[in-house]
């Protein structure tokens, strides 16, 4: 007798996926799809944004989260998307490093409402927590990223995720394996259909992936002691450049094929901070010990530094970066608790002024808009002073009824902030 043989067909969860509809949601004007905003560097056109707060007044909604983080939310039409860790590294305890697990939370804008989180296990072993300020990174550091399609996460040597915007895996890949007692922290960008990743940790090197894929486009090694996230700069013929710093130089990359173009005397030790770039200038602070903030003019070939680098001060702050408005540059000192305000045009000081009460330390980078920069502190509040080269302390805000540890970048969306530490998001100003 003759044996039929049937098709095999996919588990019914495979169907349901496949033939799921695809949600796409159109960015706005008013979206923060990435790391420090649409362009990278902190800044906002929104206005009436709040200069007060508590824990009761001007608290539109607060959303318990799953666990820690130093990453920011990003939000994309009605839904902000933010990243955590649980179950390892959690002071006073530590824990055990198998129990760690990341998570991607997914929000309602409107209300705050969790409508969908997914839980991640980890490759092992990660970065060992040893307690103290050089462990404080956590395991969720590196801020999403979307394209109105996908959302795009990085959680050091675990690897690269893609999701769809209703949390299922499309993709995932590895991009080195090494690990540090500081963790991995630089956020990935969006060039074309790359999804470029600082993998200075995992593998000294930056790389390319074809967003739609997961797989390797270009790989350039020798990115080594570099905490930042890259910037896409253009330049003054119209091309786009990559931008990243490294310990010891800035280095501009062609973003499409990994070409490196031009490299400048840039940071001296490790790097921290994320570049800004206003028109085609790079500014870029940093420094263990003393800090450095240049300007380095982007285009250039070969080695730079005698022809586009425009100024050096010897000043600035060591983790968190640059804002810029109406050409002058704003950054706080991590552990000094010190504001500075420098001529974008000079470099020179403007105003060098302590914050009070005196900060703990500031590892979050600052933001700007509706004429405030807003400088939060891991314990001591958010400072909000005035984007004026004359210093002027606006407001000094805490939440009285939580001392979590903030180490996250606010963001901000249809003249609100979002500002998230280790328990909550915040979502603050009016309805």
């Amino acid at each position: 007798m003759q044996t039929r043989k049937f098709p095999v067909l996919p588990c019914l969860s495979t169907l349901l996926y496949l033939f799921a509809p695809q949600l796409v949601i159109l960015a706005t004007a008013s979206d923060w799809p990435r790391f420090r905003g649409p362009d990278g560097n902190g800044a906002s056109n929104d206005q009436q944004l709040p200069a007060h707060w508590t824990s009761d007044d001007n608290v539109i909604w607060r959303a318990r989260l799953p666990g820690l983080g130093g990453s920011s939310p990003i939000t994309l039409g009605n839904r902000v998307f933010v990243t955590c860790y649980s179950g390892y590294g959690l002071e006073p305890n530590q824990g055990d490093m198998k129990d760690l697990r990341r998570w991607c939370v997914c929000l309602d804008r409107s209300t705050g409402t969790v409508q969908w989180k997914k839980e991640f296990t980890p490759q092992l072993p990660e970065s060992t927590y040893s307690g103290g300020n050089s462990s404080r990174h956590g395991y969720s550091s590196s801020t999403p990223i979307t394209d109105g399609k996908h959302l795009y996460l990085f959680f050091g040597r675990s690897g690269v995720f893609c999701l769809d915007l209703q949390g299922r895996q499309i993709w995932h890949t590895t991009v080195g394996s090494q690990s540090h007692r500081w963790g991995s922290s630089n956020s990935p960008v969006l060039y074309q259909d790359l999804l470029i990743i600082n993998a200075s940790v995992e593998s000294q090197s930056l790389i390319a992936l074809n967003k739609h894929t997961g797989k390797q486009v270009w790989q350039a090694s020798g990115i080594r002691a570099s905490w930042n996230t890259p910037l896409l700069v253009k330049t003054a013929n119209a091309t786009t450049e990559l931008v990243v710093s490294i310990q010891g130089s800035l280095l501009g990359f062609a973003p499409a094929s990994g070409e490196n173009l031009w490299q400048c005397e840039g940071i001296r030790t490790y790097a921290c901070p994320s570049a800004i770039a206003v028109d085609d200038v790079v500014f870029v602070t940093g420094g263990r010990g003393q800090q450095s903030t240049l300007a380095v003019r982007a285009g250039g070939r070969g080695d730079v530094t005698g022809t586009h680098l425009l100024w050096r001060v010897e000043k600035g702050s060591n983790v968190s970066s640059l804002v810029h408005h109406n050409g002058y540059l704003y950054c706080a000192n991590d552990s000094r608790g010190i504001a500075f305000c420098f001529d974008a045009a000079t470099g020179s000081i403007q105003y060098e002024e302590r914050l009070t009460p005196r900060p703990d330390l500031v590892y979050a980078s600052p933001i700007v808009a509706d004429q405030k920069i807003f400088y939060v502190s891991q314990t001591r509040g958010t400072y909000i002073i005035a984007a004026n080269p004359s210093y002027k302390l606006v407001a000094h805000n805490t939440f009285d009824k939580d001392t979590s540890r903030s180490n996250a970048s606010p963001i901000i969306s249809n003249s609100q902030l979002l500002l998230r530490n280790d328990q909550f998001l915040y979502c603050l100003g009016s309805r």
